[in-house]
This record gives structure tokens, C-alpha cells and sequence, in this order.
């Protein structure tokens, strides 16, 4: 434990079981929230092969995910924590530009 609160800067125990907390209940908001955004575009297992639903299921997961993780991770006091995270992982993925103004 000790070696992944110095890698995520982090200090106390409850802090790495609040983060793990919110990434395990943002997973499943943000396939809860899916749902509806496919029945909104007119996707449902029933109609679409699996070949096409399931990938743009996921592809449509990612971004509400990334979208709602500093939101949770706020619920939770550790807004700065997955802010930072965001940050990062965005920025890995080529987005950095969206942060350029933010330290």
C-alpha cells in the first residue's frame, strides 16, 4: 500500500479506499447512464447486431466515464485527486491542449 499512495501522492489508507471506492461506483454509473443514451440513438440489443452494439457501447462508455469520474471522485472529497488524474490520462491520449491553461 505504501508504494501506490507515493505513486498517486496520496497519504492516508482512506484515501486510497475512497479512490477505489469511486472508480469501481463511476464504472457502473457510467454504464448505467449508457443505457439510455442508446435507446436515445436508436441502439438496443434486440435491433443491432452484437458486432456493432457492444463496440459502440463501449466507445460510448469511455467518455461519459471520463466525464463523470471528477464528479464522483467530488462526492467523495478527492476532486483533486481525479482532476489531476483526468488531466493526465487525457493528456496521454492526445488532449492535452484542452489543459493548457490549467496547472
Amino acid at each position: 500500500m505504501e508504494k501506490l499512495k507515493e505513486r498517486w501522492g496520496i497519504t492516508s489508507n482512506i484515501q486510497i479506499i475512497l479512490i477505489l471506492l469511486v472508480f469501481a461506483i463511476n464504472g457502473s454509473f457510467a454504464a448505467w447512464v449508457a443505457n439510455p443514451v442508446t435507446a436515445f440513438l436508436g441502439l438496443s440489443k434486440a435491433t443491432t447486431s452484437g458486432f456493432i452494439y457492444w463496440p459502440l457501447r463501449i466507445l460510448l462508455i469511455f467518455p461519459i466515464y471520463q466525464l463523470t469520474l471528477p464528479i464522483v471522485g467530488f462526492l467523495f472529497g478527492q476532486f483533486r485527486f481525479f482532476w489531476d488524474f483526468e488531466k493526465k490520462f487525457l493528456s496521454r491520449l492526445g488532449f492535452g491542449f484542452l489543459f493548457k491553461g490549467d496547472k
